[in-house]
């Protein structure tokens, strides 16, 4: 691979077939990232940064997609104390004012269902709730109640309507309940009554929007391979009528299988943080992961692989994206996914076939 070959403007062109402008008619842009943590060191360096600063050289990547999306790893509130019930190592709070970090980037929705949203109780998610309302970022797998915590985001691009459901596996004592707040806690398990409601929403949903996608926080920290249990209920998901699976929680990334045609993240790593790096399992190293929509199918997807460095994100260069990109190349081998480097664009890209994806729409 070589990756001194780029672009100025690394956004590149649509994949597969485009018209006079450079684009298809029938394509939709989706970005997706990691966790995005603003709290602690991040949120002091905010205090006096630009809220720019956080997405470093990457927004021009950002900026260029129809649609944005990122797992909200904190809650952004300035009420609320440490959560005390019961012991929690880390807790992350974001200023209130840093909602403009995310409306900076153009983020259009967010997953809540996390394992830090209330990290500073119920008050802190109630205004969290608000704040984004008010900025008109959508959100899923949190909210006052159970019913708001499990309901379906959507968001209106070129026409099409885009479906978020956002649920985890993490904090089961944050589950929301018919009268209390919390998080859409399910577990990774098939035969578990919240699973079947779960796959039951999927099937529901799928009929009422364009695209849906399935946001999962699930499992550890680490580890660059799923569990198996996340293998199959990522297939169960598909099954029921989820269009991407987006996987977030381990701290690295892990590799993308298409299942009927349908693109799994099992974990997109870390994009923003302040976190001390492992060695063994650096969770520095993640991508911005761009799919291209033809109706409900991924034609495409182009990974631009990324480092964090001082609190922000960065486009790695040289060696760092040759060892990055590498390593995501050798996972998604494993799921028998094909993958090639794009010189010109400066991102590692996954081309579906268009025939096939179109055989599988409609035997869904």
């Amino acid at each position: 691979m070589n990756l001194e070959d780029r672009d100025s403007d690394r956004r590149g062109a649509p994949l597969g077939t485009s018209n006079s402008e450079g684009v298809r008619d029938d394509s939709l842009q989706l970005l997706l990232v990691g966790d995005c943590m603003l709290g602690r060191l991040v949120n002091e360096v905010l205090e006096s940064a630009p809220p720019e600063r956080p997405w470093g050289d990457t927004l021009p990547i950002l900026h260029g997609a129809d649609w944005r999306l990122c797992n909200l790893e904190c809650v952004i509130s300035d009420r609320g104390a440490p959560w005390s019930a019961y012991p929690k190592a880390f807790h992350f709070r974001s200023s209130a004012k840093n909602i403009a970090v995310l409306t900076t980037a153009g983020m259009n929705a967010v997953s809540l269902a996390n394992n830090h949203v209330l990290d500073y109780g119920y008050d802190a998610l109630i205004e969290m709730l608000r704040i984004l309302d008010h900025a008109g970022i959508v959100h899923s797998g949190a909210g006052h109640n159970y019913e708001e915590a499990s309901r379906v985001a959507t968001s209106k691009v070129s026409g099409r309507k885009l479906g978020l459901l956002a649920f985890t596996d993490n904090e089961p004592g944050w589950e929301a309940s018919a009268d209390r707040s919390g998080v859409f806690y399910v577990p990774t398990d098939l035969t578990d009554s919240r699973a079947k409601k779960l796959l039951e929403l999927i099937r529901e949903s799928r009929d009422v929007v364009d695209v849906l996608i399935v946001s999962a926080h699930w499992g550890s920290n680490w580890g660059y391979r799923p569990p198996h249990e996340h293998v199959l209920f990522a297939h169960a998901l598909m099954d029921a009528g989820a269009d991407i699976i987006f996987g977030h929680s381990s701290h690295v990334f892990r590799g993308i299988e298409f299942y009927k045609d349908r693109p799994i993240l099992y974990g997109a790593g870390d994009f923003v943080d302040d976190y001390a790096i492992d060695k063994v399992e650096p969770n520095d190293q993640s991508f911005i992961y761009v799919m291209e929509m033809a109706g409900r199918i991924a034609r495409g997807v182009r990974m631009y692989p990324t480092l964090i460095r001082g609190c922000h994100a960065s486009l790695a260069e040289g060696v760092y994206a040759l060892s990055i990109t590498q390593k995501m190349v050798d996972l998604c081998a494993e799921y028998h996914t094909p993958t090639h480097w794009n010189p010109a664009r400066g991102c590692l890209e996954i081309t579906h076939s268009h025939t096939d994806a179109h055989k599988a729409s409609n035997s869904h």
